[in-house]
């Protein structure tokens, strides 16, 4: 049995009281040091964390810190290997996801693209400097389908050279006025970093950057710690992609207000 070699050194220290679970630390940590263990963010082994503190940035709730202290040594090859079975595990768990039922010839309706004109207000409807609009007189600015991040393929025509508006899920139902104030001249996409799948979502931005020419990010999340990892998500594409998109952020709070919202200056991308 190799004995394994210790020394003091910078490592990841996470604090579980802080902690609340939320997972946006995981896609932070490049060698698959972090995993959500019992609710919690957890440190696997100490050889997987090379101590840079590249997660610290990810966590809402300031739980992580990098501190010095005696610790197993940062082991590369142990990484490589950790990584290797994480790809493994999680092709082995897609390939035992049940398949899809069999579509009718056409298709399904519901996730063919389609491009159009934004909604018209009627004749006669109130401008947004006459005051708030009536329900008959709000009109969607959605200019194609599907809307889903998951859904969207990189080729989707209405992509190229596109404004992209990348939304949580809930956005849409706290902030009413998106269509009037947000969304105009953009192409919104939609998801969740809690509850889908994070990883695939970085891969997704990253051969969206790479193919379709972005012309500008916003990122619209809810101020709920969860939600923060859908800039996080992102971030990541943008600095796997090495692409110079411009990029901001804004945030929505739970009552349906703009949160004042800081931009930071990102590797891989510029701020607006």
């Amino acid at each position: 049995m190799t004995k394994r070699l210790r020394e003091m050194r910078d490592i990841v220290r996470i604090d579980e009281d802080l902690c609340d679970g939320c997972g946006i630390c995981v896609p932070g940590c490049a060698e698959g040091a972090i995993e959500i263990i019992d609710g919690k963010a957890k440190l696997v082994a100490e050889k997987y964390c090379d101590g840079l503190g590249a997660c610290l940035g990810t966590c809402p709730k300031d739980a992580i810190t990098v501190i010095k202290r005696e610790a197993d040594s940062f082991d590369e090859e142990a990484v490589e290997e950790r990584l290797h079975e994480l790809k493994a595990s999680e092709q082995a768990q897609a390939d035992q996801k049940p398949k899809a039922a069999p579509t009718l010839g056409c298709g399904c309706p519901g996730s063919a693209m389609a491009t159009f004109a934004p909604a018209k207000p009627a004749p006669g409807a109130s401008s947004a400097a006459s005051g708030p609009r009536s329900a008959e007189e709000s009109v969607s600015a959605l200019t194609h389908w599907p809307i889903q991040i998951r859904l969207i393929p990189p080729h989707a025509p209405f992509l190229k050279g596109a404004n992209l508006l990348v939304a949580a899920d809930c956005v849409p139902a706290a902030y009413p006025a998106l269509h009037q104030e947000l969304l105009p001249g953009k192409v919104i996409m939609l998801g969740c970093p809690k509850f889908d799948d994070a990883q695939s979502y970085v891969e997704r931005f990253v051969d969206i950057f790479n193919q379709a020419g972005i012309n500008s990010i916003t990122v619209l999340s809810m101020e709920v710690p969860c939600c923060a990892g859908l800039a996080e998500i992102v971030r990541r594409a943008l600095l796997v992609s090495g692409k110079h998109i411009p990029y901001q952020e804004i945030v929505i709070t739970r009552q349906g207000r703009i949160a004042p919202q800081g931009r930071a200056e990102f590797k891989g991308m510029q701020p607006l």
